[in-house]
């Protein structure tokens, strides 16, 4: 089995609006809600074997939030140009390409790829699908399972959605 986390970055500041989208930090709320999405990952055992993270800077900034909360150590990380703005093709081409021996990989991306994508690979929990058409908000988390061995197998209604996680949801 193979458990995929879709995380959509935290929210970003539109403070600095000369600057360029690629370049836009975190908010004061960011930076608030990426640490309890790490910590609600470790408590539940779901800390990612590989990270691909878009190399946006609020992806970044996000990923340095949530990675010292996982509890694991060093999560081996690849900052992945395509992820960033990527369509859901596109970061499926991604978890396609992750290495077999990541069991549990962590995609740590944009909307609305990261919606469609969960959505498109999803089965299950209804309520929680349907949660997540209605809105995809900055530092909420999909967890899908595969019944596959390899990445390759991963595709649309193949997923069995284990849980979708928003901040609001978070003591």
């Amino acid at each position: 089995m193979k458990t995929l986390l879709l995380l959509r970055h935290a929210k970003s500041s539109w403070d600095e609006p000369s600057l360029d989208d690629f370049d836009r930090p975190l908010s004061a709320r960011g930076r608030r809600d990426a640490p309890r999405i790490g910590r609600w990952i470790a408590e539940h055992e779901l800390a990612p074997d590989l990270a691909l993270v878009s190399p946006a800077r609020r992806t970044r900034e996000t990923w340095s939030l949530v990675e010292p909360e996982l509890g694991k150590g060093d999560v081996r990380v690849e900052f992945d140009p395509a992820l960033y703005l990527a369509s859901p093709a596109e970061m499926l081409t991604a978890v396609r390409a992750a290495p077999e021996a990541a069991e549990r990989l962590l995609v740590l991306a944009h909307n609305p790829g990261t919606q469609a994508l969960a959505l498109l690979l999803s089965s299950g929990d209804e309520a929680a699908r349907r949660a997540m058409h209605a809105k995809f908000p900055t530092a909420a988390l999909a967890v899908l399972d595969f019944d596959v061995d390899r990445w390759l197998d991963a595709g649309p209604g193949g997923a069995r959605l284990r849980a979708f996680v928003r901040p609001r949801d978070l003591p």
